[in-house]
């Protein structure tokens, strides 16, 4: 009898995406003492008291209960208010808006509404690891949009009109970038926002750092002319209010297409956890000044960061938001893999490979500075020492 060749179980798009190389040295520096992340982007402010509060007394007041599909009316309403407030876009709360858990579900959510098996989406290049997975994810095709360091890694519009085709679905933006905390100027956002419509393109716009922007100005593409109506707005508590593990975000988007992420939210998921979105409820109301505390913390840590790796001899521009630096090593000659290994092992310090965010990452690692200031000057003493040994 011959033998049969049995064939792979697991889904051709789920191989074709490859591990985090975020999780993957937050994973090794969890096994060893003494080590000082600069890897993982999470604040290490605790959740204001006030916030935990609320979902404390949400609990106590017995509401342990599924909430609707959509989230809390409450919670809708004050996300409504706060994006007329900060973005001066106009939302209906009732059928516009829906509490997800986390930015990543609402992102996955809104790539699975929109995007058709080989559909295409244009993305920059380097950005979020998640970006191009989710794109696979949807049976969709991701299209790298090259970012360079002389434009400080800021995406410009006429990169993604020269990558169009009439493959292409989507436009999908994270401003500020994650990892390179670029900033992109209403200029290109302008320009991008006139291919859309050109082309008759989605945009989908990741806003999770839109309250960390540094001596820069946050514009929202939905508010600009004709954009409201094809673009899926995504943002959340995370990072803003240091609330990673409650898992809190939201969408906001036009009915047609918010309906479309319900359904996929209300089978998936049904419902974000009842106590997290009573706190995410009381950082709206009460948390702002929170807000200011940690954004002036972090504009001195990345002060300190930025500074401290042009001395070590470490080319890294000041990022204009969120909370990480990218870095380049070419003066120590060594891949990123091989800087980040080496690091790790010699000195205890650990920070991911910057091609782990795309091919115009190669040569460059992301460090973030959510972590406190005394160990962020730690660490560039030992990145410092690193540095002067292995210098080419």
């Amino acid at each position: 009898m011959e033998a049969t060749t049995r064939r792979n179980p697991l889904a051709q798009r789920v191989q074709r995406v490859k591990p985090s190389g975020i999780r993957r040295f937050f994973d090794i520096a969890a096994t060893m003492e003494n080590v000082i992340s600069l890897g993982v982007g999470e604040p290490d402010f605790v959740t204001p008291q006030h916030i935990c509060a609320a979902a404390i007394a949400s609990i106590e007041a017995g509401e342990t209960h599924y909430t609707s599909n959509y989230g809390t009316l409450a919670l809708r309403e004050a996300i409504a208010v706060e994006l007329q407030r900060r973005v001066g876009v106009t939302y209906d709360p009732a059928g516009e808006i829906m509490v997800t858990v986390g930015v990543s579900e609402a992102l996955d959510c809104a790539l699975r509404a929109v995007v058709d098996v080989g559909d295409e989406v244009l993305c920059a290049d380097p950005g979020y690891v998640a970006y191009e997975a989710g794109i696979i994810f949807a049976g969709g095709v991701p299209v790298p949009i090259p970012t360079r360091p002389e434009d400080d890694f800021a995406p410009r519009a006429a990169a993604y009109a020269a990558a169009v085709t009439p493959r292409t679905k989507a436009i999908l933006i994270g401003s500020p970038n994650n990892p390179t905390g670029s900033v992109i100027s209403r200029e290109d956002l302008e320009g991008i926002a006139r291919l859309a419509q050109e082309h008759d393109l989605v945009v989908i716009s990741d806003e999770i750092y839109s309250r960390l922007i540094y001596g820069a100005e946050h514009v929202s593409i939905a508010s600009l002319p004709g954009m409201r109506e094809r673009t899926l707005m995504l943002n959340g508590f995370s990072k803003a209010y240091a609330m990673t593990g409650w898992r809190v975000g939201y969408a906001a988007a036009p009915r047609l297409f918010l309906e479309a992420m319900l359904k996929i939210h209300q089978y998936s998921i049904m419902s974000a956890p009842t106590n997290a979105q009573a706190a995410a409820l009381a950082a709206l109301q009460h948390g702002e000044p929170d807000v200011q505390t940690m954004h002036a913390e972090y504009e001195r840590r990345r002060d300190l960061i930025v500074r401290g790796m042009n001395q070590i001899g470490l080319s890294c521009c000041a990022p204009k938001g969120a909370f990480y630096v990218f870095p380049s090593i070419a003066a120590t000659g060594m891949d990123a893999d091989t800087f980040v290994e080496k690091l790790i092992a010699e000195e205890l310090v650990a920070v991911v490979p910057g091609d782990s965010f795309g091919a115009q990452g190669a040569g460059r690692i992301r460090c973030t500075y959510c972590t406190a200031y005394e160990k962020i000057e730690e660490a560039l003493e030992r990145i410092g020492r690193f540095v002067a040994r292995h210098h080419v």
